[in-house]
């Protein structure tokens, strides 16, 4: 068989070496490895693989071997099960089926917004430092180069030569993951390579941001001055609708999607039978489906305030328009946006209020975890650690009433002297004798 029958791999060779007289080669690439590659033409399928060598000597003496046990394969007829370097998938062809099937049967279930952002991972990042490897040598090494590649390109680009954020990192080894198990599905790969980042510190839990009861005083407070005192006349009408957005939030514990959603056949005014006081009962439809919420008082008043000022219908959105810039510019102005752990805060920060106030008060974990449509572990993870109410001072600080000593506990006193005991009488027996013992026997009856 001639040299010229082998088909060498697409990308660059550096280096090549001819063996068993043209029967293989060992070859070297510009970017793929340091280690000698061997590749061998065998009943008509091309077979590749590496020789994990780095000195020519070692890595030719591999070769051969290679080739020898290749040719035996043949001779048995072992080599149909091995899948030829020219029939097996590439990570390119595993990523272009992951999105033809993920946007299809995510259709509906996934906001486009994120099945976008694995596409823009895959074709910016992903396929082309992977695209062109077989599947089976997406090995968990190949894996660590990508994330040292990755981290040295982003240093390089950054002003501040910082490193891709930990979540966008593990973003990227989600859709990795995900294109793999499309290539398992197929059949294209025989197990998923280990993907655990090796000297990995466990990760700070970093809590939410929120506003203490004298920021979100300041917060509500600056808003109604914006609200009563606005800077043009136009803006009257949006100030005002900050204002009650910002209580009713703090008041409802909603999440900003599912406020936007809510309409005005959504929210029943009720007198509350336990504690007697007026609240709203909301029908909540979120990223959880539909769900319910019954507020604190303080919510109704904005609630009827909006409903009078939009004349609003049943089928009418409470909040049509958007407050993302006013209310980003009095947390400015009020040195509000950052919280003292650096989080910025936004809309979403009320929420995490109306939980952690609730906290604070006393409420039940599993209630709030129920009105609020989330789960106990994520309130005790994220909220309940860091207020100060959740800790008993009473449990913690426990004292042990102190024991009252004798003068014998502390000091020991000194044996004894060795004495007889006395008798009966009070007399003592003879000295150096020790009284006779009596017998346990019984007396013999007679």
């Amino acid at each position: 068989m001639s040299a010229s029958s082998l088909h060498a791999p697409r990308d660059g060779t550096i280096e090549r070496h001819e063996l068993m007289g043209g029967k293989c080669y060992i070859y070297k690439r510009e970017t793929d490895s340091k280690y000698w590659q061997v590749a061998a033409y065998v009943s008509g399928k091309n077979f590749r693989s590496t020789t994990k060598c780095e000195g020519f000597s070692a890595a030719k003496h591999f070769a051969e071997e290679w080739y020898l046990e290749l040719r035996g394969k043949h001779v048995r007829g072992e080599l149909d099960k091995l899948v030829p370097v020219n029939a097996e998938k590439t990570f390119r062809d595993a990523a272009e089926q992951f999105l033809h099937e993920f946007a299809v049967l995510t259709e509906g279930q996934r906001s486009p917004i994120y099945v976008k952002c694995h596409e823009r991972r895959l074709r910016k990042y992903l396929i082309p430092f992977l695209g062109d490897k077989p599947v089976s040598q997406v090995t968990a090494g190949a894996i660590q180069e990508y994330r040292l590649d990755r981290i040295a390109k982003a240093k390089a680009t950054s002003k501040e030569g910082k490193p891709p954020a930990r979540q966008t990192m593990h973003q990227e080894m989600v859709a990795l993951r995900q294109t793999l198990k499309t290539a398992l599905r197929h059949g294209w790969l025989v197990s998923l390579p280990d993907m655990s980042q090796p000297y990995r510190q466990n990760a700070k839990i970093s809590h939410r941001a929120w506003f203490s009861p004298a920021e979100y005083r300041q917060l509500y407070l600056a808003a109604a001055r914006r609200a009563q005192h606005p800077k043009k006349e136009r803006y009257r009408y949006h100030g005002e609708e900050l204002y009650d957005f910002i209580i009713f939030m703090a008041n409802t514990g909603l999440r900003p999607d599912e406020a936007n959603r809510l309409e005005y056949r959504d929210v029943t005014v009720v007198t509350d039978h336990a504690t007697r006081e007026r609240i709203l009962e909301i029908e909540v439809r979120g990223k959880r489906g539909v769900g319910y919420c019954k507020s604190m008082p303080s919510a109704v008043a904005p609630f009827m305030r909006l409903r009078r000022r939009n004349s609003g219908k049943p089928n009418d959105r409470i909040f049509p328009n958007d407050r993302h810039v006013l209310l980003n510019a009095i947390l400015e102005e009020e040195d509000l946006k950052i919280d003292r752990e650096g989080q910025r805060r936004t809309a979403y920060s009320l929420r995490h209020t109306y939980i952690c106030l609730r906290l604070m008060e006393g409420a039940d974990i599993y209630q709030i975890a129920k009105n609020c449509r989330t789960s106990v572990e994520m309130i005790e993870r994220y909220y309940a650690s860091h207020i100060k109410n959740q800790l008993d001072a009473a449990a913690i600080n426990v004292k042990r009433a102190p024991r009252s000593f004798e003068p014998q506990d502390l000091v020991s006193a000194p044996p004894a002297p060795r004495s007889l005991p006395a008798r009966a009488d009070g007399e003592h027996p003879q000295p150096g004798r020790y009284p006779r013992r009596k017998s346990h026997r019984s007396p013999n009856v007679t």
